[in-house]
């Protein structure tokens, strides 16, 4: 098991801030200049393909790979998640509610309640 925390969010949340606003800049660019458009444009079907294509990426790295390679692949799945919400009008909003709603309980408990 990890002894390091995971430390502050402040530099996570203030780098995710500043690409929420490049995605919501950039969702109506041209699909032939920008990634962004052009995963948009395809629809959320192939943004959930991505995403899944980087969790895999994100848990090979941990299995198999160094610090960097798994930092890199997580700041990739970040951005995909995000213009994956982006593709399903999904706020970080109802996101935020949907994990304050989780604070303080169980992730066993969480996942047995979502079964019911």
């Amino acid at each position: 098991m990890a002894n390091t925390p995971l430390g502050s969010s402040k530099e996570l949340a203030a780098i995710i801030a500043q690409l929420t606003k490049t995605i919501d800049k950039r969702a109506d660019g041209d699909p032939k200049t920008s990634y962004t458009a052009k995963l948009l444009s395809k629809g959320s079907l192939h943004c959930g393909k991505k995403i899944a294509e980087e969790g895999a990426e994100l848990a090979l790295a941990l299995a198999a790979q160094g610090r960097e390679e798994t930092a890199s692949e997580a700041a990739d799945l970040l951005y995909h998640v995000l213009v994956g919400l982006r593709s399903k009008d999904v706020s970080l909003n109802e996101v935020a509610a949907a994990l304050a709603k989780r604070k303080g309980v169980s992730g066993i408990i969480e996942k047995e309640r979502r079964k019911s």
